[in-house]
């Protein structure tokens, strides 16, 4: 079983609970369509496990296959160093279909980003290598396609629909606290 081996530190994307008895990392690129299918159900993890979840974001730009998986990449670290990434990583998968580098630049003009900005960040490179650790982590810690999660530092190899991760949730909630039976065990 693979475990997380880049550890969690304060540069990470994070949402949710600081002190959540579960962490779940994933592993995403912009232009994968199995990541945007698993964004919506990411989303309803938040919800329904409130205070019990910590949801960390990390790149892996499938680049050989995606062309711009490490230009989305950067635009969203551009954006997190304004305040903007969650906005802007929702904005990435919502236009996902669609992606080129002017709805890039689109999103980031209705998010009240600097587009001239965000053109010199990526023709410079800035976020690049911010970019390469996150994927060099993944890489170390067994990641080979998108989207990867763990859950408290173990590889969730049960796919992806809401129902295979909650049990994942459920039982390293579990692990880690004790079981909670007056938690819902899905949505609806």
């Amino acid at each position: 079983m693979a475990m997380l081996k880049a550890p969690l530190t304060p540069r990470d994307h994070r949402r949710g609970d600081p002190d959540a008895p579960v962490v779940l990392v994933e592993y995403g690129d912009y232009q994968c369509s199995y990541c945007a299918a698993a964004e919506p159900v990411v989303t309803s993890l938040l919800q329904v496990f409130g205070h019990d979840i910590q949801l960390v974001f990390r790149h892996f730009p499938l680049a050989q296959m995606h062309p711009l998986a490490e230009t989305t990449a950067e635009a969203a670290e551009f954006a997190d160093g304004h305040g903007a990434f969650w906005a802007t990583h929702e904005a990435l998968f919502a236009n996902q279909p669609r992606l080129s580098l002017p709805v890039i630049f689109a999103i980031a003009g209705a998010l009240n980003l600097s587009q001239s900005g965000l053109r010199e960040a990526l023709e410079a490179g800035t976020y690049a290598r911010r970019v390469r650790q996150d994927f060099t982590g993944g890489v170390r810690s067994g990641v080979d396609g998108t989207p990867c999660f763990f859950v408290n530092g173990e590889r969730h190899d049960g796919g992806h629909s809401f129902e295979a991760l909650s049990a994942a949730i459920l039982a390293a909630r579990a692990a880690a606290v004790g079981p909670k039976p007056d938690r819902p065990l899905h949505a609806g």
